[in-house]
């Protein structure tokens, strides 16, 4: 019966050896896959988050702007007209 236990244990050393060596193996990958994310991210030149929100804010803005910049010139083209038409 103690060769079965000292079998047993001797298993189970293993088996715990070869959970932590896989283990530091997987963090290992997982650290090397991150690098290669973030250079190929940065390879890109993709904007942050905070300049695209800011760029966004500028294109709303300007989109009304022009909008009521073309209203302001239809009612004075339309005035022109009415004008040119009283003449």
């Amino acid at each position: 019966m103690q060769t079965e236990n000292r079998l047993l244990d001797d298993l189970a050393r293993l088996a715990t050896g070869a959970m932590g060596a896989l283990q530091g193996v997987r963090q290992e990958a997982d650290g090397v896959v991150r690098q290669l994310v973030e250079r190929f991210v940065a390879d890109m030149q993709l904007v942050p988050r905070e300049e695209f929100e800011a760029v966004k804010a500028m294109a709303a803005k300007a989109r009304a702007e022009n909008e009521a910049l073309a209203e302001r010139l239809a009612s004075l083209e339309a005035k022109l007209a009415a004008a040119s038409g009283d003449s």
